[in-house]
């Protein structure tokens, strides 16, 4: 009986170990929650379809700013950003408060929902990623 046991008990540990090694950070969960967190806190300058009539802050609908480093939009949240800045061709020159704040899940939520939403598409930000950058 115990040479029965003993394989099972060692496959079934190997089995879970690498389950929870290798399981894929869940995207759409995020973008779940990085909708929330937007709404909460990015929505009134960059309205629920992130972009605003007005041209008064840049738009994050089909940004090519957003092609920028995961590094440094995580930098923009935790810093903020002041200057010019051209997205889509366009200047815009007013200051975004850092949201330092937010939980390191929170900003990653954040930035998987702006990425992935209104024609943007880009790969999972995670929260060791924030974290790293957090000062």
């Amino acid at each position: 009986m115990k040479k029965v046991w003993i394989p099972l008990v060692v496959t079934l540990s190997i089995f879970f170990i690498c389950t929870a090694f290798f399981q894929e950070y869940d995207l759409n969960k995020s973008i779940e929650r990085g909708k929330e967190v937007y709404s909460a806190n990015c929505m009134d300058c960059h309205m629920a379809e992130g972009t605003d009539p007005q041209n008064t802050y840049p738009p994050l609908a089909k940004s090519d700013y957003l092609k920028k480093s995961a590094d440094t939009l995580i930098n923009i949240i935790l810093e903020g950003q002041t200057g010019e800045v051209i997205v889509n061709g366009q200047k815009y020159n007013d200051d975004m408060q850092p949201q330092n704040y937010l939980s390191d899940e929170q900003i990653a939520d954040v930035l998987n929902y702006v990425r992935n939403s209104w024609g943007n598409k880009y790969p999972a930000i995670t929260p060791p990623q924030v974290k790293a950058l957090r000062k």
